[in-house]
């Protein structure tokens, strides 16, 4: 299960029987009015989910948090939890619990009681930054917290930025896996470890367990969580950090974490932060390791002694910012019919129907457009889009200047707006519209027949879509996908057909 920020619909949940081959089986949040995420800037919503099953009660139990704001440094969240017999629902009304801070997941105890523990935002001035890992109770019966709150960690290292808690049970320990280092390039897992789920914890001894950036350094209260002085060109995988692991029933262990491939050499990464998993071992004297005794992530790991699967569902999925793609979208057979609704920087209800960009070194993604402007309000095409402050939208709109539909490219970069009138030229008909993304090189090219491509405008750079190069979000990711936007009426629809996305990577 994985963050979806203002992304609908949210939380996606992957499957898996041998941890190699996965599929996309369900998404957790498909009511666009539950939470509403209208009007949250881009990278609020839905923060850090958690996913437990607990064999006593035979259910799922998902906290996840809604970030409302982080202005001026106050993390507004709310926390909640819903539980579902089956993972692919129906999932419960959902119950807050609380707003003290991020991260929030829950322990399901040998003796029935259920601990929630989450990173205490820290607000005040003279007070370490961001805070501490604190504890609650959650009340099953009564569908609530106990309010009373207990500070059990403050981290095992002296990098900051400690978030990311989550609570095992294992031989008579518990045992708290936090993240540290800011979710940039010092990040890294850190493991502690108690008789009492109270307290007081013991930091093991080699902690960070695991790393982008082995060496120690000290960033306790800074909160700049990105730190690119820190980035290590000994891995691909960079910003390494947030785990989690499973014990398999073989008595293998693995730890899924964030890390990130930026573009080199500017050190932006366009695909965001992606998920990988390294093999562990569990010591003697029980704290867990890497095989091979080092701490750095591993650009491949040894694969699970487990039956060979292979999924049956697809593994990816449209999207769109902030709403069901429902409300806009229709399906004819092969073709999309989008109902075009406001411009894409809007947080409320935009017209746009993405999927994730999972590759950057040879990406192809097309369509063909047939769509008939009236006023110069209304435009259909295909976008490269990282936020609403932060896109790429080739379209078709109409033009007074030339009286008539014409094809041309709208540019938001960081809440600043080009329109490239130089490079408009008259459209008839519908045409077929492409994206080429070859490393940091993204161009657009249209063609009446599918055979004779021209290409229309400059060549933009790719790393400009990242959490680096963005001043108003961070974490997301980039997306490709399909928009048509009215801003006269919200009516007029553009129909898309002949959609591919194909890259080198799967």
């Amino acid at each position: 299960m994985l963050s979806s920020f203002e992304w609908m619909p949210g939380l996606p949940v992957y499957h898996s029987r041998d941890l190699k081959h996965w599929e996309l089986i369900t998404h957790v949040l498909t009511d666009d009015m539950c939470p509403n995420l209208r009007g949250l800037p881009s990278a609020k919503g839905i923060w850090a989910p958690n996913l437990t099953w607990c064999e006593k009660d035979g259910l799922f139990y998902c906290i996840y948090g809604v970030m409302h704001s982080m202005n001026a440094r106050f993390f507004d969240i709310s926390n909640y939890l819903i539980t579902a017999k089956d993972i692919r629902g129906p999932w419960s009304e959902p119950v807050y619990l609380h707003s003290a801070g991020f991260d929030a997941s829950m322990l399901h105890d040998d003796d029935g009681r259920k601990w929630v523990v989450s990173l205490e935002w820290e607000t005040r001035e003279g007070y370490e930054h961001p805070g501490a890992i604190c504890l609650c109770e959650y009340l099953p019966d009564e569908k609530r917290i106990d309010p009373h709150f207990t500070r059990i960690w403050r981290g095992g290292t002296d990098r900051g930025c400690l978030e990311g808690p989550a609570l095992t049970k294992r031989n008579g320990y518990y045992y708290l896996m936090c993240a540290e280092g800011g979710t940039g390039y010092g990040h890294c897992v850190t493991m502690a470890r108690s008789k009492s789920v109270f307290g007081p914890y013991e930091g093991d001894s080699k902690n960070p367990i695991l790393t982008s950036h082995p060496e120690p350094f000290n960033l306790r209260g800074n909160p700049d969580h990105l730190r690119p002085f820190l980035f290590n060109p000994d891995t691909k995988l960079q910003k390494a950090g947030h785990g989690s692991y499973v014990d398999l029933p073989n008595g293998e262990t693995y730890l899924f974490y964030h890390c990130s491939r930026p573009l080199l050499p500017e050190l932006r990464c366009v695909l965001g932060r992606e998920t990988a998993m390294q093999k562990m071992i569990w010591t003697e004297d029980g704290w867990l390791r890497m095989p091979d005794g080092t701490n750095l992530a591993q650009e491949e790991t040894e694969e699970p002694s487990l039956p060979a699967w292979k999924p049956t569902c697809p593994d990816w999925a449209w999207y769109c910012p902030r709403q069901m793609p429902e409300r806009f979208l229709k399906r004819n057979g092969e073709s999309f019919i989008l109902r075009g609704g406001e411009n894409l920087s809007s947080t409320n209800e935009v017209s746009l129907l993405c999927r994730k960009l999972t590759d950057t070194s040879d990406v192809l993604f097309e369509a063909r457009v047939d769509f008939q402007p009236e006023a110069f309000q209304q435009s259909a095409g295909i976008a490269l889009y990282y936020d609403n402050m932060n896109w790429l939208f080739f379209r078709i709109y109409f033009s007074e200047t030339l009286g008539r539909p014409a094809l041309g490219i709208l540019h938001v970069e960081n809440g600043n707006k080009s329109e490239y009138p130089e490079n408009r030229m008259p459209a008839s008909g519908a045409l077929f519209l492409r994206l080429r993304i070859r490393g940091n090189s993204s161009r657009f090219f249209w063609s009446e027949d599918h055979e004779n491509w021209h290409d229309f405008g400059s060549v933009f750079p790719t790393d400009h879509f990242s959490d680096e190069y963005s001043q108003f979000g961070e974490f997301t990711g980039t997306f490709v996908g399909l928009a048509a936007v009215d801003a006269l009426t919200h009516s007029r629809q553009a129909v898309f057909d002949r959609v591919r996305y194909e890259t080198t990577g799967e």
